[in-house]
């Protein structure tokens, strides 16, 4: 037997390398299609797997990281600021890889919310949502409690966002990965204090409690990014 390109590297995420680097993958949970110019690459017994870029997609960059992200194939997901659809593919991937996990997917735009549909029609654990991730009211009847929230929105109160969608649907012990885009919340501030202060928001919210569990700033990848990665407390 030919021993395969691809070593698992965390539940669902897998690593081989290409031109003398490391780089990271998922198993193409949709063969033959490429959902955004990604490399697909076959291994020898059929399986495509798909390269997932740093540059395009802040949990790849956690990834790319070796950071320890809370994340299984059996998990439920609700992830804010889906866009397109980039990073959801990965994670949809991530699910199909012998698991039994959904991605609740939230946009607000119509473009790129289009694309999420066509992505969601060739992949059943996605559930795109069509709303404003500040008014999680508006979409509390369609998503379950959740293991995990991503959020990656581009508005000025983004830790404020993270914070109300948590005491909607995050389960006791359930962790929140906070992309924080710095340049969103303040132009001319220094990225480092914006970071500071959302953080605080996270740890002083009445509605939630959070432990920060660690703060990673995405840079190469992200320039004035940070990524707070965090833990609701149990009451």
């Amino acid at each position: 037997m030919t021993e395969s390109l691809f070593k698992a590297y965390s539940g669902g995420v897998y690593e081989g390398r290409m031109k003398g680097k490391s780089h990271f993958y998922t198993k193409n949970a949709a063969p033959g299609i490429s959902v955004y110019g990604e490399k697909v690459l076959t291994d020898d017994d059929g399986t495509e797997y798909r390269s997932w870029d740093p540059k395009r997609s802040k949990l790849g960059a956690l990834y790319q990281k070796r950071i320890s992200i809370p994340l299984s194939p059996d998990s439920r997901i609700l992830y804010l600021g889906a866009a397109s659809g980039t990073t959801v593919s990965h994670v949809s991937d991530i699910l199909a890889d012998n698991g039994s996990g959904v991605v609740y997917a939230v946009e607000f735009s119509e473009r790129p919310m289009r694309d999420l549909v066509m992505l969601a029609e060739k992949r059943q654990n996605i559930i795109p949502i069509f709303s404003d991730a500040s008014r999680p009211e508006l979409y509390f009847p369609i998503v379950e409690p959740v293991d995990l929230i991503f959020q990656d929105v581009a508005q000025a109160n983004q830790a404020e966002i993270a914070c109300k969608n948590a005491a909607y649907f995050l389960k006791d012990g359930g962790h929140l990965i906070l992309s924080v885009k710095a340049r969103s919340i303040d132009v001319a501030k220094n990225p480092k204090k914006v970071f500071s202060e959302e953080i605080k928001i996270l740890e002083k919210n009445a509605d939630v409690s959070f432990k920060i569990l660690k703060t990673v700033d995405l840079a190469p990848f992200h320039v004035d990014h940070m990524a707070a990665i965090a833990v609701k407390k149990i009451d």
